[in-house]
């Protein structure tokens, strides 16, 4: 539940006024407690429990009030150009007292102005008084005013009413004040007596969320450090094993700068060497050699490289050369009988060629 209070100060006394929100519907129930004062020498204790918010009423006996015609309807533009007309109306001028307005009557651009102002040294002094009972109004309003302009229907008739205003029993004060403090009509907390309490809350929000977020950009920029160590630490490790190893490699390798590319340099200038290590396996070839049916063929010459066997012989006939030509199929890819010729003992001379076995 929320606790509103509002002080209603009096000519001797003041009352205090606790607006508390109860029910389903959230209606304000409302409870009261008064000090005598004489003047502006009261003192009221704190009410009890916590409240959300205060607010102050003054009494018309303290404000003084001025009926202006200005050419404006704009409030803003009004309360732009009041100090200039109350610096002609009270003596000290506008900056000896705090003020605010309500526009009665609006016509043809015109309008009447109600201007409300109590001395700054009054209105400083109540709020001292308060501020030491630990209580800081959000606005300074009055409920008499208030009253005065919402029941007349003229300019005339509120200026007869501020002077002779009609009392008010507790009920009616209290749904006054509670419609005032919904929408004050005028309010004298202005200017230096300003509220803060919400701009000093949203500051230091602000100063929290600044402060968190820099925490949490330090949490993120010590982690990124710690990740950004922790990486170069790991390169720098991989980078003495791969230096370790390739010391291992080429122990007679004294200068070296850059492990990767100089084990590339070694690596294609092996691959150019490949040709020489690499090829087809003679011993192997005349293993498959042996395993192949030929009835009257004899190989008389095998020549093997890196692509290709060669194979020259003679048989009996072109029909047995042909047939040592499907069996050696089996084993090799790529056979053809690239040559054949008759020879003086009445046999066929043959050459065969093959790309390599198949795997």
């Amino acid at each position: 539940m929320s606790k509103t209070v509002l002080l209603d100060l009096r000519d001797r006394e003041i009352s205090c006024y606790t607006f508390e929100k109860s029910g389903k519907n959230g209606a304000p129930e409302a409870t009261f407690t008064s000090a005598v004062g004489e003047g502006l020498s009261f003192d009221i204790a704190r009410p009890s429990g916590d409240f959300e918010e205060s607010y102050l009423s003054l009494p018309l006996s303290l404000l003084d009030f001025r009926v202006l015609e200005l050419p404006f309807s704009d409030i803003r533009k009004i309360k732009e150009l009041l100090p200039f007309e109350i610096d002609n109306l009270v003596l000290g001028g506008s900056g000896s007292v705090a003020f605010d307005a309500y526009i009665l009557d609006r016509s043809e651009g015109k309008s009447k102005v109600l201007v409300a102002y109590v001395p700054k040294e009054t209105l400083r002094t109540i709020l001292g008084r308060l501020k030491a009972s630990g209580m800081d109004p959000r606005a300074v309003i009055s409920i008499e005013l208030a009253e005065a302009v919402n029941s007349s229907s003229s300019a005339d008739e509120v200026a007869g009413r501020l002077l002779s205003p009609e009392p008010l029993d507790e009920k009616a004060r209290m749904a006054a004040a509670l419609k005032e403090m919904a929408s004050p009509t005028v309010n004298l907390r202005r200017g230096e007596f300003q509220y803060t309490v919400d701009d000093e809350r949203a500051k230091k929000s602000l100063i929290f969320t600044a402060v968190l977020a820099c925490l949490l950009l330090l949490v993120f920029l010590s982690d990124s450090a710690m990740m950004i160590i922790s990486t170069t630490r790991h390169n720098n490790a991989v980078r003495a094993e791969m230096r370790k190893t390739y010391q291992g490699l080429f122990p007679t390798e004294k200068r070296i700068s850059n492990e990767l590319y100089q084990l590339k340099a070694h690596m294609k200038e092996l691959k150019d060497k490949e040709s020489s290590y690499v090829g087809v396996s003679p011993l192997r070839v005349l293993l498959d050699l042996s395993t192949v049916s030929r009835p009257g063929i004899t190989f008389t010459e095998v020549t093997t490289d890196r692509d290709s066997i060669v194979l020259k012989g003679e048989g009996p006939s072109m029909t047995d050369v042909q047939k040592t030509k499907t069996e050696l199929e089996k084993i090799f890819t790529g056979v053809a009988i690239s040559d054949t010729k008759p020879s003086s003992q009445n046999k066929t001379l043959f050459t065969i060629t093959a790309k390599g076995r198949k795997d």
